[in-house]
């Protein structure tokens, strides 16, 4: 199959090209340019930064493509951007793919890229799916709006475009939402054969390290440059094929740790790897008390260059000096309590309790357990007296903090929250006690939990739940207590306001509500 692809590559079955920002080439192309939009580049008037030979590039286009045909990975995305000869399914599926690959692993998305495009073969099969379907369908890959923003593309797509997928650059910019300067460029190039460069996060590393570029990569003005570069080497008869092998580059080889630079295709352009080089040498020569050493090659307009680092050199670092970026901002740290609400369900099996989040903000849409967010300045028994209440909304019930079992605590980590989940349980005897309003709440079974649109934190919470439910079960039957294996559970302070033991004293019973009333009753007299 890939010595077919790859057949199918060389002779260039592409789409109609278009010039997009500068490009150096040996031919002359006599199609009219097209703008994304403005990529001036930045550049210092130094040629250290970028190619000034166009010898240099057309070697390095070719050194490129020659190592992406031999050793690229066969990933179903590309398979199908090369075989498609409808170029609307063909630009589809380049977008789910791409928007699928923001800020996830290829290993990740290739299942569900794989079920997405089975079920929804063409923009107008999503168009016709409802958001629950792509939520539920999206469940566990995380940045949730991806998805709903792929079927809000997709619906206008069909309702305002006449089912036709955008044919340039500039209009995948403005007419499909969640689609941005990168996600343009890449579905341009390797769907419509636009020439534009196309810079994401594994490209900007190995330009950083191609040019010794060190100033802050996220600037304006770095970005720009970078774009300038990418727009400066991209092949003009493989443009997807080039954008594909920088970014495979990057992922494989010019890693952020541990760089593979033996085995790099174009390190003989590398200004990273030459200073290393030569530091090295310089290093070497210092011990045995040589005199004579290589000089370093740099930028000549030195600390006045808005691309070189403000940093001085490590030489633990190496090529790693490059790109230097700021220090990432630490994760706000949130404590949410959550309660696991359970009833039998018509034939004696369990149904749980889930609530929609609302359809904006984050994990828009999904569904979750009864929650909510921890406030520093009250006390453990009032949150849990609030988490209570909250309960008690839901179900149209009267309840207090005693029905509620402590079960543990799960951290989720999000990429800008550092979560906590503070787990409790709320099992209910009776199946007609509550009431739940039809589109905000429903009662699920245990398989229509493992179906429905949720969270990967959610997913971590049944698992608590499970092991300590199966913990509690092994300790009624023999009397010892055991640790459900492969889990943490946190111990509990005794302090005062917060809760002792396990079960926050109720004593592991299920009541049912008339049982407990009668309970509460009898205490309070």
């Amino acid at each position: 199959m890939m010595s077919r692809l790859r057949s199918a590559v060389v002779k260039g079955k592409k789409g109609p090209m278009e010039t997009l920002g500068t490009t150096i080439s040996t031919r002359k192309r006599s199609k009219t340019s097209v703008k994304a939009e403005p990529t001036t580049a930045l550049l210092p008037s130094s040629s250290y930064h970028t190619f000034s030979d166009p010898a240099d590039v057309v070697r390095l286009r070719s050194q490129l493509l020659r190592w992406y045909d031999k050793d690229q990975r066969e990933l179903p995305w590309r398979t199908l951007a090369v075989t498609e000869s409808d170029i609307n399914i063909k630009t589809y599926a380049v977008w789910v793919s791409e928007i699928m690959l923001q800020q996830t692993q290829v290993a990740t998305v290739k299942d569900y890229y794989n079920r997405w495009m089975k079920r929804w073969p063409t923009v107008q099969d999503l168009a016709a799916a409802t958001i629950e379907e792509v939520n539920q369908m999206w469940a566990g890959l995380g940045y949730y709006s991806r998805g709903r923003r792929l079927h809000e593309g997709a619906q206008k797509v069909v309702s305002e475009l006449k089912g036709q997928m955008p044919r340039t650059v500039d209009d995948l910019l403005k007419q499909l939402p969640g689609v941005g300067r990168y996600t343009a460029a890449a579905i341009g190039s390797i769907a419509l054969g636009q020439v534009t460069g196309a810079v994401d996060g594994n490209v900007i590393r190995v330009l950083c390290r191609l040019r010794a570029i060190g100033a802050d990569s996220t600037s304006p003005g770095v970005t720009e440059a970078l774009w300038g570069l990418a727009n400066l080497l991209v092949e003009p008869e493989r443009p997807g094929d080039f954008n594909q092998a920088m970014m495979e580059l990057g992922a494989r080889v010019c890693t952020p740790k541990g760089p593979l630079c033996s085995q790099c295709p174009v390190q003989s352009h590398c200004r990273s790897y030459h200073k290393v080089h030569v530091k090295q040498e310089q290093n070497a020569k210092k011990l045995l008390g040589e005199l004579n050493m290589p000089d370093i090659e740099d930028c000549v307009n030195g600390g006045a260059c808005s691309l070189c680092p403000s940093e001085p050199w490590d030489d633990r670092l190496g090529v790693q000096n490059f790109p230097r970026k700021p220090a990432k901002k630490a994760p706000r740290a949130e404590r949410t309590l959550t309660c696991v609400v359970t009833r039998p369900g018509g034939e004696g099996a369990e149904e749980y309790l889930l609530v929609q989040r609302p359809h904006k903000g984050l994990l828009a849409g999904l569904w979750e357990f009864p929650s909510l967010l921890l406030q520093e300045d009250q006390t453990e028994a009032k949150q849990k007296s609030a988490l209570c209440e909250q309960v008690s909304r839901i179900l149209r019930s009267t309840l207090t903090g005693h029905l509620l079992q402590y079960v543990g605590e799960v951290v989720h980590i999000f990429s800008h929250i550092h979560q906590t989940y503070v787990v409790y349980s709320l099992c209910l005897k009776e199946r007609d006690v509550t009431t739940a309003e039809p589109g905000k709440e429903r009662w699920v079974t245990r398989s229509g939990l493992q179906e429905a649109a949720v969270s990967t934190g959610l997913k971590k919470i049944v698992k608590l739940f499970d092991a300590v439910n199966s913990l509690k079960e092994k300790t009624s039957k023999d009397g010892k207590r055991r640790k459900p294996e492969g889990l943490k559970i946190n111990k509990r302070s005794t302090k005062k306001g917060r809760m002792t033991g396990a079960d926050g004293g109720g004593g592991g019973r299920q009541l049912s509500l008339s049982s407990f009333f009668k309970t509460v009753k009898e205490e309070s007299s």
